[in-house]
């Protein structure tokens, strides 16, 4: 009898065992996210040298009175300049300063960027817009535009951007999501959409390249980021 009991508790473990990874794995092959951010060092990103470092499985970028940041700059994510994607990632901003991801950008002399911007500030006056440089903003939280050839802009409103503003939690940790499908991008932060907008303006759109990570110039302020994922879309 004992036996027979010690051969069912070895099947019933195996059985839980073996269903547990099957589990993992079609959570980790069926979603199509693949992370670009090892939690350990800065492979595969690139930026100016001792403005960044991973702490705690974060990439953390800080300006201190000890140490300030004089000068905005980024940190490239050297794999790919991709066109259409889904990126997720958590961050926490915390102080009084200014952050976000650049994306379907262009590198710029001395660490800097030109481009699109999934932009997060302490203020929260651009938390969930999209920044571009030249343009300023795309598209403001609770907004959905669409941007003529010519550069004419179409806007309604999706909600009240106070009220969306609420799903942002100021200094802790908040998810970050960017699609960029054709001309069409759109911004989600805790999975509530912050805005979209169908970009068809033939002079400063863009339809690819870097994504980077900023660290603003200001007072003392700390940006990390961590759990850095990445899908292409429409992938052939």
């Amino acid at each position: 009898m004992k036996t027979i009991l010690n051969l069912i508790s070895i099947f019933v473990l195996t059985f839980f065992c073996v269903t547990s990874l099957s589990v993992i794995a079609a959570d980790t092959v069926d979603d199509g996210f693949v992370s670009i951010f090892n939690g350990t060092d800065l492979t595969d990103w690139e930026g100016i040298p001792d403005g960044w470092q991973v702490l705690d499985g974060c990439i953390v970028g800080e300006s201190t009175p000890e140490k300030p940041c004089k000068r905005s700059h980024y940190l490239y994510w050297t794999k790919k300049e991709p066109d259409n994607f889904h990126l997720k990632l958590t961050f926490r901003l915390q102080g009084n300063g200014n952050s976000g991801i650049q994306f379907r950008s262009e590198k710029r002399p001395n660490w800097d960027t030109y481009g699109y911007q999934a932009d997060v500030d302490s203020s929260l006056q651009w938390t969930g817009c999209l920044f571009h440089h030249k343009r300023a903003a795309v598209v403001q939280r609770g907004f959905d535009n669409t941007v003529d050839p010519d550069g004419k802009v179409h806007s309604k409103q999706l909600a009240d951007p106070k009220e969306l503003i609420k799903f942002y939690k100021a200094g802790d940790w908040n998810d970050y999501e960017i699609i960029a499908d054709g001309s069409v991008i759109t911004l989600l932060i805790n999975g509530k959409m912050m805005c979209r907008v169908d970009d068809q303006h033939a002079a400063e759109s863009a339809k690819s390249g870097i994504i980077a990570l900023q660290m603003h110039q200001g007072p003392p302020m700390k940006i990390e980021f961590k759990n850095i994922r990445f899908k292409e879309l429409n992938k052939k």
